[in-house]
């Protein structure tokens, strides 16, 4: 039997959970004989199973006891994030900051491009908001990965000044060690808006934080420093959405005008080769 992220193999005394992603044991569980004893592994096989049909999971030993832990699953091909929408609250309850997005990770390792979509499902949130400081953080179980913005407000804006990213994925290959991919940006102006509105952007935004790690947002939409009733304010729009809007209309303006002129130099010419009356 396989399933998406794990295969599992029988034999005489054992029970292997193989990973695919690397095709080595990720669990093994050895019965002490051959013959099985249901009443003694009965709590393995709900362990055993949980792993099986929860993609990300994997079993982990410590001792003579396993453990399911998450971790992300790299993939080749790459796919649209699902559109998650995460509302921090202060002490009060009153929302303080409010995003929507699908976000995914892109790893390079060995000059390869590698994909994780981040589960809404999965994310636990975290933060704080001050008069001119906010942070949001989004993190998958076992601290597996993590998403943190900070944002900051001026007179008249706010903005994200600052991106962290980590990532602890299954190995990519057979043989790769485990390793975490990090990174971050810092004293920047992103997804920068009036401080009475909201940030939108539907058009793909890749931030690269490091050499090896990359961020995808995509269908984005963000407010900090208060969200009145839960529900954004007006948008201010990102520059890619703006052209994707505006330039096929200039583009339809500048074609009406060019075939303009081309119809009124042809009728101009027209009249002018026009033969007059002759006197008689």
């Amino acid at each position: 039997m396989q399933v998406d992220h794990f295969q599992f193999l029988s034999s005489c005394g054992k029970i292997v959970a193989v990973c695919p992603v690397f095709a080595a044991p990720c669990w093994t569980v050895t019965p002490p004989a051959c013959e099985l004893q249901l009443h003694s592994h009965m709590s393995g096989l709900v362990v055993f199973l949980s792993a099986a049909f929860l993609p990300g999971l994997c079993l982990q030993r410590s001792g003579s006891a396993e453990a399911l832990f998450y971790r992300p699953v790299l993939q080749h091909n790459e796919t649209i994030p699902t559109t998650g929408s995460y509302m921090l609250r202060d002490y009060a309850g009153q929302p303080c900051i409010k995003a929507n997005m699908g976000a995914q990770y892109v790893v390079t390792e060995n000059k390869t491009n590698w994909y994780f979509s981040v589960d809404p499902s999965r994310v636990s949130l975290s933060g704080k908001s001050s008069k001119d400081e906010a942070f949001l953080s989004l993190v998958l179980p076992d601290n597996s990965a993590r998403l943190e913005f900070t944002f900051r407000k001026d007179e008249n804006n706010f903005y994200v000044t600052k991106l962290a990213a980590q990532l602890f994925p299954l190995p990519v290959c057979k043989g790769c060690p485990n390793k975490t991919y990090s990174g971050i940006l810092t004293n920047q102006t992103l997804f920068k808006a009036a401080k009475d509105k909201s940030f939108k952007c539907t058009s793909e935004s890749l931030l690269s934080v490091s050499s090896e790690l990359r961020i995808k947002l995509v269908r984005l939409q963000m407010q900090a420093f208060g969200v009145p009733d839960g529900k954004f304010r007006e948008e201010d729009e990102c520059w890619a959405d703006f052209n994707h809007r505006a330039v096929p209309i200039i583009i339809g303006s500048i074609a009406t005008g060019v075939l303009l002129s081309i119809v009124l130099s042809f009728l101009i010419i027209r009249d002018r080769r026009a033969p007059g009356y002759e006197r008689l």
